[in-house]
């Protein structure tokens, strides 16, 4: 937002199945906000990589084969929030994953006096998500990425942000948009629902 515009300021979470073109998606959409996209991977690579006291942890932790937990999880997502480029907006991608950590965000934006704005979600048929995903699997040469490997996965996405998706729902921040289409077709879908909330491009506002 610039130009003194008025409006909502871009505090988004981006959700949607494995082979939506999430990630896609969401430097997209920071890119045309003007806010950093923020992905827990991202997040866990540069840490490990600068070997900050978070990182070793991380790297501890995921050199034995263990999951982070929520507790160190959302210590380095506070930390890259408190960062100055999030301080006037963020497109959060893969956190929060747990009702534990949905309720730390919300604690730690509160703190800020702050919110989460919306939370975008990306539909798409499963069927149709499986047989992409088994396209690009044998153009890429990757046999063992099977069907059945494939449906796991969607599987767990669903039982991983069921609840979360409810709790955002009572809310009234979930945005759906339909996931299928090139990345042109979704981006102009997302634009359009973000709109609809108040919030334009920097572009758009300079």
């Amino acid at each position: 937002m610039t130009g003194g515009e008025t409006g909502p300021s871009p505090r988004l979470l981006i959700v949607g199945p494995p082979g939506a073109g999430k990630g896609t998606q969401a430097t997209q959409i920071a890119e045309t906000l003007g806010v950093p996209a923020i992905s827990t991977g991202d997040i866990f690579r540069a840490n490990v990589r600068d070997e900050t006291e978070l990182g070793v942890k991380v790297k501890t932790i995921m050199d034995a084969g263990d999951y982070v937990p929520d507790s160190l999880t959302n210590e380095l997502v506070s930390d890259r929030l408190d960062q100055s480029d999030a301080a006037q907006g963020f497109l959060l991608d893969g956190y929060p994953r747990t009702l534990q950590q949905v309720g730390f965000l919300d604690d730690y934006l509160s703190g800020k006096g702050q919110a989460l704005e919306a939370v975008i979600l990306l539909v798409a048929d499963r069927d149709e998500i499986v047989e992409r995903l088994r396209k690009r699997a044998l153009d890429q040469g990757r046999s063992d990425d099977t069907e059945d490997a494939i449906r796991h996965r969607q599987d767990v996405y669903l039982r991983e942000t069921a609840p979360l998706l409810e709790s955002y729902r009572s809310r009234g921040l979930v945005v759906e948009v339909d996931g299928l289409g090139t990345i042109e077709q979704v981006a102009e879908r997302i634009d359009a629902a973000l709109g609809e909330r108040g919030f334009r491009s920097t572009a758009a506002a300079s």
